[in-house]
């Protein structure tokens, strides 16, 4: 029996790359926020680059609350969605041109969402990560930790529990 002929690295890093841009692109809010996505092999690094709209408390200044809630929350569905995916993005299932089209899996739903405020998110570009606690066929659990300057100086970070969607029977 023959074995399959691998794919260039190339093909797959393009593959991985449009999946990731059409999720990200999906939601007019992230593009809205400045926040963007790092991509190593299946590792995600969210980027809130720095703008002025950013900041809550001109007088400190410190990046409001809300959107380092929103920055961490981004994170969190992203990457889920993208572990969610990935299997199915790597073995070709999935149709990035669709994708890039606005044919696109559902994402989780969040339940709930608690956020650590740890410090004042200063002004400057903020980065996050998320590890995804227990993913199953209905729910997850995931916590995120964000960061400015140094890696193990989290400014905030948060756990969330989401409702996953159904996969397709067929």
């Amino acid at each position: 029996m023959a074995r399959r002929r691998p794919e260039p690295v190339q093909v797959i890093k393009e593959r991985r790359d449009g999946a990731l841009n059409a999720m990200v692109d999906s939601v007019p809010y992230i593009k809205f926020m400045g926040i963007s996505f790092d991509r190593r092999g299946d590792e995600l690094t969210a980027i809130l680059s720095y703008d002025d709209k950013l900041i809550g408390n001109p007088m400190l200044p410190a990046l409001h609350g809300g959107v380092t809630a929103a920055f961490l929350e981004v994170t969190a569905i992203i990457t889920l969605s993208w572990e969610y995916l990935w299997e199915d993005i790597e073995g070709g299932v999935i149709d990035v041109e669709a994708m890039a089209k606005g044919d696109l899996p559902r994402m989780p739903k969040t339940i709930d969402f608690t956020v650590d405020y740890l410090r004042s998110g200063l002004p400057r570009d903020a980065y996050a990560r998320a590890v995804v606690s227990r993913s199953g066929r209905r729910y997850a659990s995931v916590h995120v930790a964000a960061w400015q300057d140094n890696r193990h100086r989290h400014f905030a970070q948060a756990t969330g529990h989401f409702l996953m969607p159904q996969r397709d029977k067929g």
